[in-house]
């Protein structure tokens, strides 16, 4: 106990001491300008000696590098890599999109050309339809009446062309016999010295081929009947399509409308009857242009009196609607046959003859007829018919070409009315924005306005509430 005080007086003294270095270091900040001054003590000053006062951070050397911070990532990125990578993923995004459209597509491609068939249908029947009504006719009564009379028209050309083909089958299996051993005859005294010997191995040949391949030729004929039968249904939807289309298109339209987001539902209703004048141009005048290489090669093919000339013209005429291919290969397919019974001046009279209308139809009748409505760049013709064989064969090749020139002309309207929209919502902004702003589009939108499109149906056929004044 006796030591106690003196424990105490330590004590003391040693906190006295701290309080009088705590007085000292803030009587130093006080007078640097203190934690949250102006002064420099936070980073360290110097005495008058050039070293730091005591408690105080010494600055960094002269030397010293300056360590700079890392950019954002985002920013380290090159403008034009962010472009190509945001424009590569939306353009994956539409690739996708188009290939489970395909695939849906290909699933269901007979109900799809089948309802493509009937719109062309429709195309060509529907001004008949709108000239019945005016005369006084129900609606109901001018479709049953265009629609019977347009299907009984191509069932008769079909039953026509069946029974050309049956009368001139004999007479024409006969000339290419004939021709067969003509050409035999030209083979043996021709200078490629073949042999009778030769010959009769092809033929041998050719017999036993077709001898080991029958299960083959077997399967292709079940094939071919699995064809026709999906051919039949086809028709038959098609017909029912076209009925339907004809006599309750308005009201079809008014419905597809319905499923388009309301923002875009004014640029599809002015953008529909634009489609349909381009799809209805087009069916009737390619119709037309048919007619008319089908009626010429056929004078053509029977005064030069090749068998089968008229089935030979109808051929013609159905291959007229697959753009640039249908002519080379019904052309091919008359030459072969003046070829085979004729003779080689009769088949080459005949390639001249549909050299020569062919050459007429792309020149003259196609600008002429079809006019500015569907006109189409032969390359994209070509690009098309290409795409649409390889998707879904002949049927595919026929719609490719209206499909590329409808499209053409929805794009190009949907363009102008997204001109227009701005162009109209250009002075609203003007007026709302404060004075002295300057003005919401440039001088040259301006002083170049595009032309006001329509945005509701004005024309254009059954599918678009109005009818043609055709």
């Amino acid at each position: 106990m006796s030591k106690l005080p003196d424990w105490l007086e330590r004590v003391g003294s040693e906190l006295t001491h701290l309080g009088e270095k705590l007085e000292e270091r803030r009587s130093a900040e006080e007078a640097d300008g203190g934690p949250g001054g102006t002064g420099t003590a936070s980073h360290g000053s110097a005495g008058a000696d050039g070293h730091p006062s005591p408690g105080q951070v010494p600055p960094p050397p002269d030397y010293a590098p300056a360590v700079a911070a890392r950019p954002d990532p985002v920013a380290a990125v090159p403008w034009g890599m962010r472009v190509a990578a945001e424009a590569g993923w939306r353009l994956l995004v539409l690739a996708g999109t188009l290939w489970v459209l395909m695939r849906v597509i290909s699933a269901i491609q007979l109900v799809v050309l089948a309802f493509v068939a009937a719109l062309l249908v429709t195309a060509l029947l529907q001004p008949t339809v709108a000239r019945l009504r005016r005369a006084g006719l129900p609606r109901g009564v001018a479709t049953a009446l265009t629609a019977i009379l347009g299907f009984v028209i191509m069932g008769l050309v079909g039953w026509f062309v069946v029974w050309q083909v049956m009368e001139n089958l004999d007479t024409v299996s006969s000339r290419v016999q004939e021709g067969i051993q003509e050409l035999r005859r030209w083979l043996l005294h021709s200078p490629f010295h073949v042999t009778d010997k030769q010959i009769n191995d092809i033929a041998k040949n050719l017999s036993d081929t077709v001898g080991t391949n029958t299960n083959e030729i077997t399967s292709a004929g079940l094939q071919g009947v699995t064809v026709m039968v999906e051919f039949l249904t086809g028709m038959l939807l098609a017909m029912f399509s076209t009925l339907f289309l004809l006599y309750d298109g308005a009201r079809i339209w008014q419905w597809t409308l319905k499923l388009v987001p309301a923002q875009a539902r004014p640029g599809v209703a002015g953008a529909g009857p634009r489609a349909w004048r381009t799809l209805t141009a087009y069916v009737r005048g390619t119709v037309l242009v048919a007619l008319i290489d089908a009626i010429f090669i056929g004078l053509g093919l029977f005064f030069l009196d090749v068998p089968l000339a008229v089935p030979l013209a109808v051929f013609i005429f159905l291959f007229a609607f697959i753009p640039l291919v249908g002519a080379v290969i019904s052309g091919a397919l008359a030459v072969v046959v003046a070829l085979v019974t004729q003779g080689p001046f009769t088949a080459l009279m005949v390639l001249i003859v549909v050299l020569a209308v062919q050459q007429i139809e792309g020149h003259v009748l196609q600008p002429f007829i079809l006019g500015r409505a569907v006109r189409v760049h032969p390359l994209a013709v070509v690009l098309s018919v290409a795409a649409g064989g390889m998707i879904a064969g002949i049927g595919g090749a026929v719609v490719a070409v209206p499909l590329v020139a409808v499209t053409n002309t929805v794009v190009g309207y949907l363009r102008k009315y997204s001109q227009e929209s701005a162009m109209k919502a250009a002075p609203r902004q003007q007026d709302e924005s404060p004075a002295g702003a300057g003005p919401a589009v440039p001088p040259r939108q301006a002083a170049e306005p595009a032309p006001v499109p329509d945005p509701v149906p004005d024309a254009g056929g059954p599918l678009l509430g109005t009818e043609t004044a055709e």
